[in-house]
């Protein structure tokens, strides 16, 4: 175990924070939350259909409020809104004062709209309106899917004041079109003359997700490919993910300054910064922790899983790497073009979407299913 957490290095030495992708009843009244602030540096958290399926489904915790509920005469639905809204506020509350130390850059609790209305722009807008409301606490953060249909709602949550972590984001061209909706939201809510500097937003950028598809694809093709293309193959089969987000992250810097932006900083504007998500990594013949140290860099967050913080709080080796290499990860997206090759990247992008928003209904409707079940049994208990 190294005597300086490298996690605290992340964050004071290079400027990324380190948010957890975890969140149940347990490990706030627990006091396990508070303690992961405290000794291992985490500074927000995000959650979302699949963590909470996995941390109500099967758990007595919930079962007195849910029996609450069933007195109340309260729908599956109202239930399940109470416990997450719970939990979400009781988290914002355990993280208030990292948000009010950071003045406003971390702290912050991310709870995702339904994930069936991922296609749905207005019911969308209205959801998050509703949550914003009902949470009602300022270091709450919407997710909304980074949908051609869900930016348009970005815009307009931002607009309204609300801070937003855009999810599901795969290219560098969503990451992009992100990146102008937070700006022309705040554009907007300057322009109206309410006050802006209270606004944040992080765009979420998978990565262990793209590696797994795109390598499953090489892995066919090495099958029957020549010594020449498997060379080819082989040389960025797992580099395809942290290449992509390097090239995202030399995006935000060019959209992130100029007059343009300059003006909205002015006025009190935050960067929205990119975010690493889906940063367990897939494949153990990886490092388990090569989505942390690859991608470490200024102003950015990542969101590690329990197992990833320990494994980081463990073996991390921090260095500001996201600038260096720039030449190589062009190379390997390039590469993928190369006829021996042959993967269409906006394509194994555009299937990544569609896949998760899937894994985001499925565990959703699922949770559901079980929270129904779980209020039969307790009613006639």
């Amino acid at each position: 175990m190294p005597t300086q957490n490298p996690i605290l290095e992340i964050e004071n030495q290079y400027g990324q924070s380190i948010w957890m992708d975890n969140l149940s009843r347990d490990i706030i009244e627990s006091g396990e939350l508070k303690q992961s602030i405290a000794d291992k540096g985490i500074k927000g958290i995000t959650s979302n259909p699949a963590i909470f399926e996995k941390a109500i489904a099967g758990n007595k915790i919930y079962d007195q409020a849910i029996e609450a509920g069933i007195k109340a005469n309260k729908s599956v639905q109202e239930i399940y809104e109470d416990l997450v809204f719970t939990d979400i506020r009781n988290a914002c509350d355990i993280f208030m004062p990292v948000y009010e130390e950071t003045d406003g850059l971390d702290g912050y609790v991310s709870i995702e709209v339904p994930p069936d209305l991922a296609k749905d722009t207005e019911s969308t807008i209205k959801e998050a309106r509703r949550y914003y409301q009902t949470i009602d606490r300022p270091n709450l953060m919407i997710k909304i899917p980074g949908t051609p249909e869900g930016l348009p709602a970005v815009e307009q949550a931002i607009s309204e004041g609300m801070s937003v972590n855009v999810t599901l984001l795969f290219s560098v061209q969503s990451y992009v079109d992100t990146a102008w909706a937070y700006i022309k939201g705040l554009e907007k809510r300057a322009a109206a003359g309410e006050d802006i500097s209270k606004v944040a937003s992080v765009a979420s950028f998978f990565l262990s997700r793209i590696d797994s598809k795109i390598d499953g694809r090489i892995d066919s093709k090495l099958e029957s490919a020549n010594d020449d293309a498997k060379a080819k193959l082989e040389a960025i089969k797992g580099k395809v993910a942290i290449a992509n987000a390097k090239i995202a992250y030399q995006k935000y810097q060019e959209i992130f300054s100029g007059d343009r932006w300059e003006a909205l900083v002015a006025k009190g504007a935050k960067a929205q910064r990119l975010l690493w998500a889906s940063t367990s990594t897939k494949n153990p013949e990886y490092s388990d922790v090569m989505y942390v140290d690859e991608l470490v860099g200024t102003n950015t967050v990542n969101t590690l899983p329990p197992n990833t913080i320990d494994a980081c709080v463990d073996h991390c080796d921090p260095a500001n790497r996201i600038e260096t290499n720039l030449d190589a990860a062009h190379q390997v997206i390039d590469g993928l073009k190369d006829d021996a090759v042959d993967i269409d990247l906006d394509a194994v992008m555009d299937e990544l979407l569609e896949e998760g928003i899937d894994k985001f209904i499925k565990p959703f409707e699922s949770l559901m299913s079980s929270l129904e079940s779980k209020v039969k049994q307790l009613a006639t208990v």
